[in-house]
């Protein structure tokens, strides 16, 4: 090397270096620097992109949604809404004159919907329907709107009926008789109902579509505007004991009656339909049997709008799909593909099937709309160092166009993600994602954390974790395992654990732990594990099977399976893959065995929870911590107030991650103890 590159190259080194020691690791703090961008919704015109930014503001221990817009060309992005009340769903008018969101905001109760005339001037509330709007649609003319309008039990009294001293009494007791009767978030469920309404956007009038004792939900116009297809659960007997939602569609004028499309077994409509642009035929998903219901993988069908058999399509792709799309010519559809550990959009040819993609590399790409007529995408994209932005997919290309996240993330010192493969004892291939700490190095040992995803429908992909590069900024190396159980690997790899929990998934996770010891990155005397929901439960399974584990953190999950019978909202799935208890003990027992050996666990456990969660109620977090500490064995249990699965407010979230680092750091690195109360 001669002389004058030897000098360009330390000065280049010089530059460089300053810049990356300004460089810091994230930090439980950082859950208040992140802006969570939703629902790109690219315009009629194509020029601009409408979506969502969510913040966990600090100040007021609340969460806040506002509506911004970027150009296509990206060159600006403008916030259209700051209020200190949540916006979401901005949808465009055909016309492209407005743009419509809904808000509870200037207490609208329950959300109504606002509209924005483009040339400018503030956003008008232009629905005031009792109950609340949770989805809408235009209609192709912008003259009409669909409304989802949450209807209360008709046995309730209504507001306006109540008087004052009404107002005051103790509340009536809540009078159960249905077969499913909670749900997380919602509570207990009574008779509650989501009817669709007409809406003329001049006159403000709201009139019922579908009136009656079903629910129905995520309405499409047909191209010409004279009919709407929607999804709904019908039928006779007790519709809680199914969860067979099928297409309907009904002619747009009060009055109508629907007209069923699909009759399958199976659940259809599982997400919005496509029109064709014709208006002839309508693309769908349709999922599994009953039995199978938490192991679903949706299929891709098409079926005449006036009726007939469906066909399937792209059949051989053993893989999830979602959001299927009609192309302007109606000779495919642009799909999302959940595959191993990524998601991509591709285009699947409707006569023959053929599946192209349309963006490679371990990504995460999704929420596609179209809009203009140069055939580009609307989309959200992530990889592991970049958290969801907006972009513009072109011809097989990404083109970033929002930049919400790109400041602060600028000043971060990210860990190193990477794909492994490993082999189970039973001879399983797995696949899974592992993440070095910043300042590894190779050759040396590292505290390691297998860290287990919920679901188990679902999978750990490469999109940006906040929890994993925490981990890693604070010097773990973080293992995530797509288990038997996970998606994107195809059907028989979902349902392998069907009916026999705790079994096959701790096989798949140890033999992960084993490959990263194996390989010389995990340090052996340092190893913790923990998960939230499903990751949870497999957690409590993982340490009552094998006692490597030196900390495990255990949230909403549950051991005593046999508990949570008529406690949490998976009634339908009990009864259909493990059986009622009274003809089924054998094997509930048998799933419940974290708890029935509870004295093989020595492993140190902090379990959290909510005390709202209706999903897997805090019960199964407060059996475990009971037991544990009848045994002696260290263990801590914290309760989120008011609290569901999720936790939502901005505070509980960063105790909960200061939580997960104060209890790995006591007994993986021998540091400080909890700095928390």
């Amino acid at each position: 090397m001669n002389k004058p590159i030897l000098v360009a190259l330390a000065a280049a080194l010089a530059v460089a270096a300053p810049a990356a020691a300004q460089k810091r690791p994230l930090n439980v703090e950082d859950v208040y620097n992140v802006k969570d961008v939703r629902d790109p919704q690219r315009s009629p015109d194509g020029k601009w992109v409408a979506y969502t930014v969510a913040r966990a503001i600090k100040d007021t221990d609340k969460n806040d949604t506002d509506v911004w817009m970027v150009s296509w060309d990206g060159s600006q992005d403008i916030q259209l809404t700051s209020s200190p009340d949540s916006e979401s769903t901005p949808r465009w008018s055909p016309d492209n004159k407005f743009l419509a969101f809904v808000s509870s905001r200037q207490g609208a109760k329950g959300g109504q919907i606002w509209v924005m005339n483009r040339l400018g001037g503030e956003a008008i509330k232009i629905t005031d329907i009792k109950g609340g709007v949770s989805d809408f649609a235009w209609s192709p003319d912008s003259k009409r709107m669909v409304l989802v309008v949450n209807e209360p039990d008709p046995r309730d009294p209504q507001d306006d009926d109540k008087t004052a001293a009404d107002k005051k009494k103790t509340p009536p007791p809540v009078v159960i008789d249905r077969y499913h009767f909670k749900e997380d978030v919602s509570g207990y469920l009574r008779n509650e109902r989501k009817h669709l309404y007409l809406f003329d956007v001049a006159s403000k009038k709201a009139d019922i579509l579908t009136p009656g004792t079903f629910d129905e939900e995520l309405p499409v116009w047909s191209p010409d505007g004279s009919q709407i297809a929607f999804v709904s659960k019908r039928g006779t007997g007790d519709l809680d004991r199914n969860n067979n939602t099928d297409v309907y569609i009904i002619d747009a004028k009060v009055g109508a009656q629907p007209r069923q499309l699909t009759t399958s077994p199976a659940s259809d409509g599982n997400g919005r339909v496509s029109w064709s642009p014709d208006g002839k035929q309508i693309a769908y998903l349709t999922g599994e049997e009953i039995k199978y219901s938490a192991y679903n993988q949706n299929k891709l069908a098409i079926l005449a709008a006036s009726g007939g058999q469906p066909r399937l399509v792209a059949e051989a792709l053993d893989r999830p799909i979602r959001q299927p799309l009609w192309s302007a010519d109606g000779a495919s559809l642009t799909v999302l593909v959940v595959d191993d550990r990524s998601q991509y959009p591709a285009r699947i040819d409707v006569n023959t099937g053929k599946v192209d993609r349309l963006v490679t590399g371990p990504r995460v790409v999704g929420n596609v709309t179209s809009g203009g007529s140069d055939g580009g995408f609307a989309v959200l994209a992530s990889s592991d160092t970049e958290l969801p932005e907006v972009a513009a997919l072109e011809s097989g290309k990404l083109r970033r166009l929002s930049h919400q996240n790109d400041e602060w993330m600028s000043k971060l010192l990210l860990g190193t993600t990477e794909e492994f493969t490993s082999t189970s004892k039973d001879g399983t291939e797995v696949h899974g994602l592992l993440v070095k700490p910043p300042t590894y190095r190779a050759g040396e040992k590292y505290p390691t954390l297998l860290r287990i995803h919920g679901g188990p429908n679902g999978q750990d992909e490469h999109s940006f974790s906040f929890e994993r590069e925490l981990f890693a900024a604070n010097g773990y190396v973080v293992v995530a395992v797509n288990y038997r159980g996970s998606n994107g690997r195809g059907s028989a790899y979902q349902k392998a654990i069907f009916a026999d929990w705790g079994n096959k998934e701790v096989v798949d996770l140890l033999g992960a732990m084993d490959h990263v010891q194996k390989i010389g990155l995990a340090d052996p005397d340092r190893l913790g594990i923990g998960g939230w929901s499903y990751g949870g439960i497999l957690t409590d399974y993982t340490i009552a099977t094998d006692g490597r584990f030196k900390a495990a953190t255990s949230g909403a999950g549950s051991a005593l399976q046999l508990s949570m019978y008529g406690v949490d909202e998976y009634i339908t799935q009990y009864e259909n893959e493990i059986g009622p208890p009274w003809k089924a003990q054998d094997l509930w027992i048998k799933i419940s065995y974290p708890f029935f050996h509870a004295d093989r666990i020595k492993t140190p456990t902090l379990f959290l929870g909510g005390d709202k969660d209706f999903n897997v109620p805090l019960v199964g977090g407060e059996q475990m911590y009971q037991a544990l500490r009848s045994l002696g064995v260290d263990t801590q249990l914290v309760i989120y107030p008011s609290q569901y699965h999720g936790i939502t407010i901005p505070s509980y979230k960063v105790d909960r991650l200061q939580r997960y680092l104060d209890w790995y750091e006591k007994y993986l690195k021998k540091g400080r103890t909890s700095t928390l109360p």
